[in-house]
Order: C-alpha cells, then structure tokens, then sequence
C-alpha cells in the first residue's frame, strides 16, 4: 500500500464528527477540537458554530471546514447531514447549556450519535425526554464531564472497585474558582456574561458550571450514588441573578456521608478540584491542579504515593496514559480520553449495530443524574437547606 493510499484508508476511517457551537471567541469549542484531533478517531466535516447565522458560517470555514457543510443554523445541518451518504456520524455539542436539549434532540432523531456538553438540559423534564428518544433511535451518547477522564481518577476508581478501601463511608469533594469574585459579567466579558445568566446557563449557576463536575467524580470514584442531600446556595456579588457559592451535605446509598463544596468566589483558587475519599481499610485523595498523583493511605500504614506512569499505577490510569512518567498531562487530555473511548465505542456499534454499555466514558445516566443534583440543590436551599431525595 502506498503512503497515500494508507493516509487515504486511515482518513475514511476516522469517524465523521460535526459540531454545533464553539464558534469565533468560544472558549470550549477549540478544547473539544483538540480532543477529538489527539488521538486521531475523529475529522471534523461540518458544523453549524454560532447563533448568528453569518458568524456560524464564518466561524466553521475559519478553522477549515468546507463552505458547503459550514452551516447557519443546527437545524439545516441536521437536516442536510442526515440525508448525505457521507453525513457525519458524532455530534459534538458546545453550546451554551439552554440549547443542549434542543440541538441534542435534533440530532439524536436524526439517528446521530452525540457528545454533549455538561448539563445535559436545564430541567430534568427535558432529561427524561432526551433519555426516552436516545432509547427509541438505538444511539449513542456521552457527556463531557472531563475529570472523569483523567488517569489517576481511573486508578482511584478501580481501587474502590477492587475493595483497596473497603466499604466507603466519607466523600469530600470541593471545586473552588475564584474568576466570578467581582460582578465580571457586566464588563462584557462573554463566558461570564451567559454563566450568570439564567437564561442561558438554566437556573443554577455555579452549581450548573462546577457543583455538577464535583458530583460526578464523586459517584464516579466511590461508585455510589447519592440519595438525599441538603444544599445551601448563595450570591454574594451584589444583583447576581444566579449562586456563585454551594455547600451541600450528601447522604450516599450504603449510609455513607459527604460533603461538596463549589464556589466562584474563593479568591486565591484558579481551579482546586479536589476529592478525598475514605473507607474502612484506607483513604484517597486527588487535586485535579496536581493531577498526575494519587495519594492512598490504608489503614494503619504511612501514606503512599501513586503516580501516573510510574509506581502504583494500573491498567486503569495505564489505558488513559499518552506520555512517559514525569510529563504533565491533563485538562486536555481528559477531554481526549472520552472522545477515545467514545471512538471506541461508535466503532464497536457500526460492528455489532449493540450499544456499548461499559465504556468509562461518562454518558447519559450522568447527564440525567447532574440535572436532577441542580434541581435538588436549588429546591432544598429555598426550603432552609431541608433534605431532599433525589
């Protein structure tokens, strides 16, 4: 075979991927660019990048894509996508939270297959009716809770899976930013003007923005879900519309406890996600700031150190690896991790027409999940931080 022959073979391979959103002065629609190019799955061949018909057009052939699938609105692309031999297989959405649902009912219609952006709606009525026609048109579906992709939270996570920790009883998880200490949003400033407000962001703010990744990766590590919480949401920039701060008490399914705390107001804090879970035989502990180590302490034995690459690391941060102990890897390359695994799994289903269930990649359960966590949080700090099931 010839090199362009191979380079030819290679290119009809990687799957098909449009996106909606991420268009001129976005700052998440190039990360997901990034991830999907990283490991090479993917091409991206259309896309409808903005909610300005002009500047989505303009947007899509900037970065290279053909002035024929450079679309003004999702909905044409939809349209013409699902109708074309070539039409693309994966959707990526990054848009603002409001048009997740709609733009990801769209396509999953359409029989594509999609990546969403976390929420994954603004109410869980609108979750429950993406849940219903995912589960009508047979496709695929992931959610780009990032943190989960990062190797050593998959080495966390196959140690409690493994018993390393025995039976869980605590889960601290915290998420400080301080970038929304001031009232940034009346400056003009565009990733801060649409995350306060309420109708774009849904109503929760930094419970939407960053309480629901700190959820995740707790489910994710502990592998335990939570089933009543008690939650206290507060602004305090002045005429804030929505909460810049959460506390939350978490009670888990096996009587374990938790505590989360997100805020958006914490000065000194760029993005300290950190998350320390104990149980019966041990304890473990990870700083997404520091994330290429895992530190964990069984019971009655000096702390150990677990790095990425290296000492005590296994298949499970292994397999979400790409360079040698001692280089950072991170933010991006979680990204990468589920666009890989993904990658996997949509190739796996053009195989065997089955979904792919045991993917590490996080899906639409954890989508359904962070919106019901918003809706019981809001709902439980209105009533005085009174329990609330989810």
């Amino acid at each position: 075979m010839t090199n362009e022959n191979a380079k030819n073979e290679m290119k009809t391979n990687r799957i098909r991927l449009g996106m909606v959103g991420g268009g001129q002065g976005a700052f998440i629609g190039a990360v997901h660019r990034i991830a999907a190019r990283m490991d090479d799955r993917y091409q991206l061949l259309a896309g409808a990048l903005a909610s300005e018909p002009q500047r989505a057009v303009d947007s899509a052939i900037e970065i290279g894509i053909d002035a024929a699938r450079a679309y003004p609105d999702y909905q044409k692309m939809v349209d013409h996508e699902s109708n074309i031999d070539d039409g693309i297989e994966v959707v990526s959405i990054v848009t603002p939270n409001h048009m997740h649902f709609p733009v990801a009912r769209a396509f999953v219609d359409a029989g594509i297959h999609v990546i969403c952006d976390k929420p994954l709606a603004t109410s869980s009525k609108d979750a429950a009716a993406l849940q219903s026609a995912v589960k009508k048109k047979g496709v695929l579906f992931a959610v780009t809770y990032n943190y989960s992709g990062y190797p050593m939270v998959r080495q966390a996570r196959e140690m409690v899976r493994s018993g390393e920790l025995g039976r869980i009883r605590v889960v601290q998880v915290e998420y400080p930013q301080d970038w929304l200490s001031t009232a940034l949003e009346e400056t003009g400033q565009k990733q801060a003007a649409w995350r306060t407000d309420p109708v774009q962001a849904g109503p929760g703010g930094c419970v939407g923005d960053i309480g629901t990744h700190a959820f995740q990766l707790a489910g994710f590590i502990s592998n335990l879900e939570v089933k009543s919480l008690s939650a206290d949401l507060y602004s305090f920039v002045e005429d804030r519309k929505l909460d810049d701060n959460v506390q939350v008490m978490l009670r888990f399914e096996n009587n374990a406890r938790g505590m989360l705390w997100a805020s958006q107001v914490a000065p000194g804090n760029e993005n300290a996600l950190r998350i320390r879970v104990y149980g019966e035989k041990g304890g473990l502990e990870w700083s997404q700031e520091d994330p290429n180590y895992l530190w964990f302490t069984p019971l009655g034995h000096p702390r150990q150190l677990i790095t990425r690459a290296g000492s005590g690391a296994g298949e499970a941060a292994a397999g979400a690896t790409r360079i040698p102990a001692g280089h950072p890897e991170g933010y991006l390359e979680g990204f990468a991790n589920i666009y890989s695994d993904f990658a996997d799994a949509v190739s796996a289903h053009k195989s065997t027409k089955k979904l792919i269930e045991s993917r590490p990649y996080p899906g639409l359960a954890d989508g359904i999940s962070g919106v019901k966590f918003i809706e019981a949080t809001i709902k439980s700090s209105r009533q005085n931080g009174k329990w609330i099931r989810l």
